[in-house]
C-alpha cells in the first residue's frame, strides 16, 4: 500500500493536475451555441453543422482559457444539455426520457428529464470519446486537456433501475464499474491523462435532512457510504499509472441555485482517506459548506485538496485578502502544497447555465488565477 501511495504522488508530481489555480470545468454557453441547438431542433441545420458551429466556438472557448492563465482546459462541456446524463445515455443499456417533473432545487426546478436501465450497463463506442478527441487536439502541449464525466454513483442516484435486468444493486455495481473501467482506459487512449468524476450523491450524507432521505428510499446511510465507495474505488481501480483522476463533490449548481447543506464532517473520513481519487474538488463558497476543521481528518499525502472558495453563482468578486485567508487557515490543517484553488463548480452544470455573465465569468477565473499566483508563487 505505501508504494502505491509514493507512486500516486509521483505522478501527481509529474503531471501537476490537479493545479494551483483550477477550474470544474463547465462554462457558460455561448449565445450562438443556444442559438444553433434550437436550429437544429427545428430542423433547419444538420448534425454535422451543429457540430461544426461546436468545435468553432470551443475553439475560441480554449483560447480564453489559456489568456485566463488556466493550465487545464475544457471544452466547457458546450456540447452536453446536462453535466451528467448525457454521458450516462452514451452507456449500453441507458437510456433518456422524460418523467412528470424534473429535479428540485432552491426555488426552481429543471426541465424534465433522466436516465434509466433497460439493459446491461456497458461501455462500448460512446460519442464523448470524439468529444474528446477534438479538444486534445487543439489545446497543445503547455496545457492539460481535462474532461469531466459523472460518478458512476449518478446512475445508482438518478437513475430508474429495470428490477427486472438488475434484481439488486450488487449485480449493477459490477456491470456499471466494468464499464467504467473500460471508459477510463478508452479515455486514456485517446490522449487522456486529467479525468474528473462529478459527484452530486455524496450530499446527502452532509445533513440529517439527507440522511433521512436515504432511509426513506429503502438504504441505510452505512450501506450507501459503502455503496459509493465500491462504486468509485472499483471503477478507478486499473487506471494507467501516469492518469491522475479527481472528484468535484456537488450540492447541486442549477440557475445558482442548490440542493444541499450541510458540512463534511459526517463522511470526511470516507472522502480523504478511503476514496482513491487523486484530486477532491470541495464546495467552499458559502456557509452551507461548513468549517474547514473536517480537514483535519486527511491522512493521506497523496491527496490534493481543491478548495472552492470563489463562488460560480454570483458575479461579486470575492474580497483577495479573505480569500487568502482562507488558504492559510486551511494551510493549519493541511500541507499548503497539498492546496489548491478553484470556483466551487462549474459556471453551467445544465446548458441553462447560471446568472452570471460571459465577462463576469472570465473575471471569477481570472480571480482564481491571481490568487493563485500570489500565494503559491
Amino acid at each position: 500500500m505505501e508504494n502505491y501511495k509514493e507512486e500516486r504522488i509521483q505522478v501527481i508530481k509529474t503531471n501537476q493536475a490537479p493545479f494551483k489555480a483550477d477550474h470544474v470545468g463547465s462554462l457558460l454557453r455561448p449565445q450562438r451555441i443556444k442559438e444553433a441547438r434550437l436550429q437544429k431542433e427545428k430542423g433547419k441545420i444538420s448534425a454535422i453543422e451543429l457540430r461544426n458551429i461546436e468545435d468553432e466556438e470551443i475553439t475560441k472557448l480554449v483560447e480564453k482559457q489559456k489568456k485566463a492563465g488556466l493550465r487545464s482546459i475544457t471544452d466547457g462541456d458546450l456540447r452536453r444539455s446536462w453535466w451528467h446524463f448525457d454521458f450516462l445515455e452514451g452507456l449500453k443499456g441507458v437510456e433518456g426520457f422524460k418523467p412528470e417533473e424534473g429535479i428540485q432545487f432552491k426555488g426552481v426546478q429543471t426541465k424534465a428529464h433522466s436516465v434509466r436501465v433497460l439493459d446491461k450497463v456497458d461501455f462500448d463506442q460512446h460519442p464523448m470519446l470524439d468529444d474528446y478527441k477534438f479538444l486534445h487536439s487543439i489545446v497543445g502541449p503547455d496545457h492539460v486537456a481535462k474532461f469531466t464525466i459523472p460518478s458512476p454513483n449518478m446512475l445508482f442516484f438518478r437513475g430508474d433501475i429495470n428490477p427486472e435486468i438488475y434484481p439488486d444493486e450488487a449485480s449493477l455495481l459490477k456491470d456499471l464499474t466494468q464499464a467504467y473501467q473500460k471508459a477510463i482506459q478508452a479515455f486514456y487512449d485517446e490522449g487522456c491523462r486529467y479525468l474528473q468524476l462529478d459527484d452530486t450523491s455524496w450530499a446527502v450524507f452532509f445533513s440529517e435532512e439527507g440522511r433521512q432521505k436515504i432511509k426513506e428510499r429503502g438504504h441505510e446511510p452505512e450501506q450507501l457510504r459503502r455503496l459509493f465507495i465500491q462504486a468509485i474505488n472499483h471503477s478507478i481501480a486499473g487506471r494507467p499509472d501516469d492518469m491522475v483522476i479527481t472528484m468535484h463533490i456537488c450540492r447541486g449548481n442549477f440557475r445558482s441555485t442548490y440542493t444541499a447543506s450541510g458540512g463534511y464532517d459526517t463522511i470526511a473520513e470516507t472522502l480523504f482517506n478511503e476514496l482513491n481519487v487523486d484530486g477532491l474538488f470541495l464546495e467552499y463558497d458559502t456557509e452551507r459548506s461548513g468549517g474547514l476543521q473536517p480537514l483535519r481528518q486527511l491522512k493521506r499525502k497523496d491527496l490534493k485538496i481543491v478548495l472552492g472558495f470563489i463562488t460560480s453563482k454570483f458575479p461579486e468578486l470575492e474580497d483577495k485578502e479573505k480569500i487568502k485567508a482562507s488558504l492559510e487557515e486551511a494551510a493549519k490543517l493541511v500541507p499548503k502544497e497539498q492546496l489548491c484553488l478553484s470556483p466551487q463548480c462549474g459556471f453551467a452544470s445544465t446548458e441553462e447555465g447560471n446568472i452570471i455573465t460571459e465577462e463576469e465569468q472570465w473575471a471569477k477565473l481570472r480571480h482564481v488565477v491571481e490568487i493563485a499566483e500570489e500565494v503559491w508563487n
